[in-house]
């Protein structure tokens, strides 16, 4: 009976979805006057009453690392379904080297594009709004280049583009109620989710849940008082696939954009979930916090976002 169940909600969010992105298209087409209506997930498919499962993985050949990692997942398969169209997310917001750990490293992203062509994606494409001048952090973080070398006419790296920008009705929100989300994002057939974690000055850190704010358009700065509740909103409209935390080297001062590498910890760590907040829960560890000090974990436990609490979540280490 149960299994009915899920399986009737599960059909209901897929046609919630396809619903969303016909008004979606119509938008920009012009056919529709007023702003797409996101409808959030039911509550009986609360991620928080579920065991999540999270990867995690060391080592410093990071191609073979991810790899590593999707293991205990299922591989790749169950995330990337052949000819889907697929988003990664990485952070590319600074002018900083990858070795400064402002930015997701490029090889990781690399690795990750390569898999999801070997799962038979048609299109991949990277991006994200950056803080600083977008063309200084797309030449120094080094995803670009990386992708570049791929030669595979597939997998794009591109600058954002402001005309891509649709406005969303946030049906839960708490604190804001619409907000322009960025096209390609949330038409994907798949969301991969790629932050690097790191200190914040304002937010304590920044992981899974917080890297939304690169898909996001408008005046970012109007989201920082009350900063928390309006990340965690946004999240009720994208909802990663799967959220993977580079953790290969970590931010512990003076973030998020950091630059001196005596802020910088060497950890050679990764690791993954189809669950957000258990990936962020997890990586507020390796700063020696506790899930619970971080405001925006606790907040989107709290809306039923994902599993807040490590001892309910399956943590796998290869």
């Amino acid at each position: 009976m149960k299994t009915t169940h899920v399986s009737a909600v599960a059909q209901t969010v897929t046609s919630n979805r396809r619903q969303f992105l016909s008004q979606v298209a119509a938008w920009s087409a012009g056919l529709l006057a007023a702003p797409p209506i996101f409808q959030v997930f039911p509550q009986s498919l609360n991620a928080a009453t579920a065991e999540p499962l999270l990867s995690v993985g060391k080592g410093t050949d990071y191609e073979a690392l991810l790899v590593k990692v999707f293991e205990p997942l299922g591989g790749i398969a169950p995330f990337v379904k052949k000819g889907a169209r697929v988003v990664i997310k990485p952070n590319m917001s600074w002018d900083r080297k990858p070795e400064q750990a402002a930015n997701t490293h490029p090889l990781l992203v690399k690795a990750m594009a390569k898999l999801c062509l070997s799962a038979g994606a048609s299109k991949v494409m990277i991006f994200d709004r950056t803080c600083q001048d977008m063309r200084l952090c797309y030449a120094s973080c080094g995803t670009p280049a990386a992708i570049e070398s791929l030669n595979d006419p597939r997998v794009t790296c591109s600058f954002v583009d402001d005309r891509k920008f649709v406005p969303v009705k946030i049906q839960k929100g708490r604190s804001i109620t619409e907000w322009e989300f960025y096209k390609d994002a949330i038409s994907a057939d798949c969301y991969i989710n790629m932050p690097i974690a790191k200190d914040h000055k304002l937010a304590r850190l920044t992981l899974g849940l917080k890297n939304v704010m690169g898909v996001i358009g408008g005046k970012r700065g109007q989201l920082h008082q009350g900063l928390t509740q309006k990340v965690v909103d946004l999240n009720t409209v994208l909802r990663p696939t799967l959220t993977i935390v580079d953790a290969t080297r970590i931010l512990l001062r003076n973030g998020p954009s950091g630059g001196k590498l005596d802020d910088v910890k060497e950890l050679h760590t990764l690791f993954a979930s189809a669950d957000t907040v258990a990936a962020d829960a997890y990586a507020t560890t390796l700063f020696g916090m506790k899930p619970d000090e971080l405001e925006t974990t606790k907040a989107a436990f709290a809306m039923g976002l994902g599993q807040m609490d490590l001892n309910k979540v399956k943590i796998v280490k290869v």
